[in-house]
């Protein structure tokens, strides 16, 4: 069991792919990496030597920044657009898109489930 930037990694799949596991790897950066370390892709993660695991940790720690440096790097961003009340950081703060998606019919990934507002069927009268 590989454990690469305090993520274990899956074992069964080639360590490309194992790679992007790890938040802030994507396939792309994953290539990159293995290029630097000297490991084939396509091998598997069960195949691998503690050497190389080694190498590509030290990639890893040295090049990029990942997983919960990362992700504090990144809301630091979003709070400080908040608090200078950027646009963009209006738009976080009102729950909508930031990059400027239309609202009037799509976004409800961000926006959430639809809420109707007023009925629009008519109340029937109850007989008393």
């Amino acid at each position: 069991m590989a454990r690469i930037s305090g993520v274990t990694i899956p074992t069964e799949k080639q360590v490309w792919v194992s790679l992007t596991y790890v938040h802030g790897i994507g396939p792309k950066t994953s290539k990159t990496i293995l290029a630097g370390a000297k490991v084939e892709p396509t091998v598997r993660v069960k195949d691998l030597t503690d050497a190389e695991i080694g190498r590509i940790q030290e990639i890893i720690n040295e090049t990029y920044v990942v997983e919960g440096e990362l992700q504090r790097v990144v809301s630091g961003n979003i709070k400080r657009l908040k608090d200078i009340k950027s646009y963009r950081g209006l738009r976080h703060i009102a729950n909508l898109p930031s990059r400027g998606q239309r609202t009037k019919t799509n976004g409800r990934t961000r926006r959430g489930r639809k809420v109707t507002v007023g009925g629009t069927a008519k109340k029937v009268a109850a007989k008393t």
